[in-house]
């Protein structure tokens, strides 16, 4: 059974595949023969991330994070969630720790309030800045999908998807404007005005930007800078070219586009006018894609969580396995970034937490995720 049929069941079962190993290493035996799989290269720091939701509440799903500097973390939740009572046995401060928990699919009548959806942290996860007053954007929807910032962009401006009422929104860096929203609110067709349950977004170096568009159309959107229409490509099914859940887009710096083929257990690689150049298969449930300075591409897979390191070609060159809710592990890992000291931070859609990761001492160089792209001046 895949995850998309089990989340479609309920919550109940989909904590099971968290804590029954069997689900696990069924899981794993689908994966093809690995080549230089190994251990984890980075260490995890518990409890980095702490909580400032209201009393009663816990953070809900976490699906997204974007690492703009280590004095800068931006993490996007999708509502608080109101805690059972009294507190479960081995609660720790996130709603997932608990077996039977999913921050993604609470039980059937949990309150869920859409507050603080939108803040800032350090690399200590110390609060530095809550957009509390966009909360109101996301009212009526599960919440946001990813958070994203252009490199090429000197303004910084912040990109947030909110898949729910078929938008995406840009602001101000300092979120003190919302600059352009592309997408009809509530509005859903396959044309040049309109997105279907959008998933991500990402630039290519003279500011254009392409829309992975997304779980109801199955294509990718290329706007200009300012957010003018271009072209598209793509429709549903499973040849070259098409796609089921267009999950996640990245760019790397000769403007090639990798695009997240979720249903479909598959990274597809374009060029910027759309020309299909490459098909990556065997993959489980790919969610996320990260191209770092040295353009290495890193993917979370999430039958059962593993993250796995692509060059270009397509060629991989490591992989480790996270699945579990103990420290370093995720229920699912959504969107995840890397800062300048070489630290990585992921975010867990199925456990509703974030978790900053540092080096192991003597790492191999060639397992770490590397630097990210940097960022234009500002």
């Amino acid at each position: 059974m895949r995850l998309s049929e089990i989340c479609r069941t309920g919550a109940g079962l989909l904590l099971v595949t968290l804590a029954t190993g069997s689900f696990a290493q069924s899981w794993t035996d689908q994966y093809p023969p690995a080549v230089n799989h190994g251990v984890s290269p980075y260490i995890p720091e518990p409890e980095w991330l702490q909580p400032f939701s209201e009393p009663g509440f816990a953070w809900g799903s976490h699906p997204g994070l974007f690492v703009e500097s280590p004095e800068r973390i931006f993490v996007i939740q999708r509502g608080e969630l109101h805690v059972p009572e009294p507190l479960p046995e081995g609660f720790d401060y996130f709603y997932g720790s608990v077996t039977g928990l999913s921050a993604l699919q609470p039980p059937a009548g949990t309150q869920r309030i859409m507050r603080n959806v939108i803040f800032v942290v350090n690399d200590k996860g110390e609060l530095i800045e809550n957009w509390n007053h966009w909360d109101h954007l996301f009212e009526g929807t599960g919440g946001p999908h990813k958070i994203v910032i252009s490199p090429y962009d000197p303004e910084r401006r912040v990109w947030v998807i909110n898949d729910g009422h078929q938008q995406i929104h840009a602001f101000s860096n300092d979120g003190k404007e919302l600059l352009l929203t592309l997408g009809i609110k509530d509005e859903t067709a396959n044309d040049e005005t309109h997105l279907g349950r959008p998933q991500d977004i990402a630039f290519l170096r003279d500011g254009s930007m392409v829309v992975a568009d997304g779980l109801t159309n199955s294509r990718v959107i290329k706007f200009d800078q300012n957010g003018k229409y271009l072209t598209a490509w793509g429709s549903k099914g499973s040849a070259e070219g098409q796609f089921d859940a267009v999950h996640s887009i990245a760019t790397d710096n000769q403007d090639r586009i990798y695009v997240a083929d979720r249903n479909n257990d598959r990274v597809q690689v374009f060029g910027p006018d759309g020309a299909h150049l490459a098909t990556w298969p065997e993959l489980n449930f790919p969610n996320h894609i990260l191209i770092t300075a040295n353009q290495d591409v890193w993917v979370s897979d999430n039958q059962p969580v593993r993250i796995i390191k692509f060059d270009t070609e397509g060629k991989r060159l490591f992989s480790w396995d996270a699945h579990g809710n103990a420290p370093g592990e995720f229920g699912e890992l959504h969107e995840f970034g890397v800062d300048v000291n070489g630290n990585w931070y992921g975010a867990d859609n199925v456990l509703g937490r974030s978790q900053k990761f540092v080096p192991k001492a003597g790492a191999d160089p060639m397992q770490l995720l590397g630097l990210p792209v940097p960022m234009a001046t500002r």
